[in-house]
């Protein structure tokens, strides 16, 4: 993909009353005919914004069916109807309380008039956010031990106000190996070769502790009868909210890079190690599906070096002949203005609805099914105002769900 294949947004703009893009009327909710071996399996991933400010307040929100917000989450899941599911944001509580009070109080019950929808399997754990280093990461005010705090946060190994904050979980409709799980949330920074820390900014103390991830890497192995595909999951950091070093924006390249070095043979990915220490990545020839919150846009936003290209260039990856997209997308984007007018990006594509003084709705979440999956129909769940499920997406100024919009894709073993 290069900056020549792009629609820009000017013309998408102009173009709004001609766009062809399968409104949420014609949307495939019904898994009919999906389900089965050697059948499509729909992957997806949300941010589903189900962090809260403070330790144990989702678990509070969950323990009632009576949540706006999760509610609207759950309607959001069930139309879409996806088989296996990655939530952003969603704060890790130690034994899956958390994720099972979602599961019984809101997933299990129909929201809005859609059917109730059934994960029998679902994977958690712990991240980095919220935990603290040890050491004055930032560099501003010494070591802040005290959770709840921008200053805590920023000296975390991830930021976040309390450990497991913006945690993760991933939902399934089939088996789950758990006991093959990969997880690099310890893995070093300084030990990817040619990494693009940045130079000088941190002291050695905070050098040789900082872990990669912001949150955590998942390599999730799903059982589809007498196959393995291989769901790599992730949130790296937004490039945003630091200074001219750009601190957050090259973690968010070597997080992203950390996965595209996983699936890229030996050569590549012989220096990783998981927090089991086993070393390596992923074998030639395994079938997966990257999907997450990557906060990269492959032409817009405050990416390093356009970060997130280095999955859609990857010689692994089978992208789809059209990526996700919605017509809800390119109406918030002619509506909104402001920084959305001048982008490079096709509005359709968008998957996160921001700030329209800077940077503009983004393309940031994710799903890239690999070579040996044979990808099929996909979108982008944003409804346009004059559908009904509107509701659940909002105009951009009350966030009634979340400012991510849910992507999914379906795939086919090849």
């Amino acid at each position: 993909m290069n900056h020549s294949r792009a629609l820009s947004r000017r013309t998408a703009l102009a173009s709004l009353a001609g766009t062809a893009l399968a409104g949420t009327a014609a949307f495939p909710a019904s898994a009919s005919g999906r389900h089965g071996y050697g059948r499509t399996v729909r992957f997806a991933t949300f941010n589903a914004s189900l962090n809260r400010a403070t330790q144990g307040a989702l678990v509070t929100d969950l323990s009632t069916p009576d949540n706006a917000q999760a509610r609207n989450v759950a309607e959001t899941i069930q139309r879409v109807n996806p088989d296996i599911l990655l939530i952003n944001e969603f704060d890790y509580v130690e034994g899956g309380t958390a994720v099972r009070l979602f599961l019984d109080n809101y997933l299990s019950r129909g929201q809005g008039g859609a059917r109730p929808i059934h994960f029998p399997y679902h994977f958690t754990g712990p991240v980095n956010t919220g935990v603290p280093s040890g050491v004055d990461l930032d560099g501003k005010n010494g070591v802040v031990t005290t959770p709840g705090s921008d200053a805590y946060g920023q000296d975390a190994f991830g930021y976040g106000f309390f450990p497991g904050q913006y945690g993760m979980v991933v939902l399934s409709k089939f088996p789950i190996d758990t006991r093959a799980v990969r997880t690099f949330q310890h893995f070093l920074w300084k030990d990817m070769p040619g990494h693009v820390m940045p130079p000088g900014y941190y002291s050695d103390a905070a050098r040789a502790i900082f872990r990669l991830s912001s949150k955590s890497h998942w390599d999730v192995p799903i059982r589809l009868g007498h196959e393995t595909v291989h769901f790599l999951v992730s949130h790296p950091t937004p490039p945003t909210f630091d200074g001219p070093e750009d601190r957050n924006g090259r973690r968010n390249h070597d997080e992203i890079r950390l996965w595209a070095d996983y699936i890229g043979g030996h050569a590549r990915s012989a220096y990783l190690y998981d927090d089991k220490g086993v070393r390596g990545g992923l074998r030639p020839g395994a079938r997966f599906v990257i999907a997450g919150d990557q906060n990269a846009d492959p032409y817009d936003g405050d990416s390093y070096d356009h970060a997130v290209r280095q999955f859609l260039d990857h010689p692994a990856i089978n992208l789809p002949a059209k990526p996700p997209a919605s017509a809800g997308g390119v109406e918030a984007a002619k509506l909104q203005g402001g920084a959305n007018v001048g982008q490079i990006g096709n509005p359709a594509c968008d998957t996160g609805d921001f700030s329209d003084t800077a940077p503009g709705n983004l393309r940031v979440d994710h799903v890239l099914p690999s070579k040996g999956l044979v990808p099929g129909r996909n979108g982008v769940f944003w409804p346009t105002s004059d559908d009904p499920l509107y509701r659940l997406v909002g105009d951009g100024r009350t966030v009634v769900t979340s400012d991510h919009r849910m992507v999914w894709q379906d795939v086919r073993l090849g």
